[in-house]
């Protein structure tokens, strides 16, 4: 309110900055909302995604072979859910998270998934922004965990390269040999850049990051020796020693950058290993076919559960 030059009656004429102020408020709301909007859409767009590998290609796989072993079942539920709750250690460590960022963290792992590249950081660092009051910095967080994720599996894949390559040279091609070495190459040379320069690099204190790199090692050994502890149940026929050593070469594969078609390759390099072809390939079908499933049933899960809460918040009238 303001008094009048000619006039000794306080003015009832609006402010003049009270309009832009009016004006800002759909922009605040969008920026609250965006976390959210973001989420929303990735985690539709990972339900289509889903959807679309698992009835394009995994039905077939679940179809032929049905492993009768109960041993099977448990440790892939094991390997499973390794990534998720090595993820929720590391960010209960730099967060201290409550049990509501699991779902998070499995909606997190599932766009990674099944979506392009780091889409499921994307959701994960929108999930910790719309809930600033327990984090004030998520994006150096959820960036130096990816980074410092992507080192270890390149350090995995150099040590299981120096071990698996002397051992397996004469099953595979010289062709596949050569892209096996660069691409060992180029992921050892990508560690060492970003470790040199770490300092420009990460965010986060050196103490964390090796807590990081150590939960993350732990967890690609979990679920190498989990998934092998799965078809030695599934396939009893052939020794666990053996299904360690091939699981070793399928995480060797699945980091090399310069080999096409990875699963055919891991997939005959399995074959002429341990022979069985039709039985093989039926377990790796089934399996791929069974991560999609549980990819499908804990997004249905969480999505029921938000949308029971939504309801109960609705009816309280919040």
């Amino acid at each position: 309110m303001r008094v009048d030059e000619h006039s000794s009656t306080p003015s009832t004429k609006p402010v003049a900055d009270a309009a832009p102020l009016v004006a800002l408020k759909p922009v605040l709301t969008l920026r609250r909302r965006w976390p959210a909007l973001l989420a929303t859409i990735l985690t539709v767009a990972t339900l289509i995604g889903v959807g679309h590998e698992l009835f394009d290609h995994g039905l077939a796989g679940i179809k032929r072979a049905v492993p009768e072993s109960w041993g099977f079942y448990l440790f892939f539920l094991a390997s499973y859910f390794a990534l998720p709750i090595c993820d929720f250690v590391i960010f209960r460590r730099l967060w201290d998270v409550p049990p509501a960022a699991f779902p998070a963290l499995n909606r997190k792992r599932i766009a990674n998934d099944i979506l392009i590249g780091y889409s499921g950081d994307a959701y994960f660092y929108a999930w910790a922004r719309a809930r600033l009051d327990m984090v004030t910095a998520p994006f150096g967080a959820v960036k130096d965990v990816s980074i410092v994720s992507g080192i270890t599996g390149n350090v995995t894949a150099l040590l299981l390269g120096t071990v698996a390559l002397p051992l397996g040279y004469q099953l595979i091609s010289p062709e596949v040999i050569e892209g096996m070495i660069w691409s060992l190459v180029f992921a050892t040379a990508i560690s060492l850049g970003l470790i040199l320069f770490s300092k420009r690099v990460f965010s986060l204190p050196r103490r964390d990051l090796w807590f990081i790199f150590w939960i993350d090692l732990l967890r690609i050994g979990a679920t190498c020796v989990f998934i092998a502890l799965a078809w030695a149940w599934a396939m009893p026929s052939v020794s666990i020693g053996m299904w360690l050593f091939l699981v070793a070469g399928r995480q060797l594969v699945s980091r090399l950058p310069f080999l096409p078609n990875k699963d055919l390759l891991f997939a005959n390099f399995a074959i002429l290993v341990i022979g069985h072809d039709r039985a093989l390939s039926d377990l790796m079908a089934f399996t791929a076919a069974s991560t999609l499933v549980m990819h499908g049933l804990l997004l249905l899960l969480f999505g029921a559960v938000y949308v029971t809460e939504r309801m109960r918040a609705w009816r309280d009238g919040r």
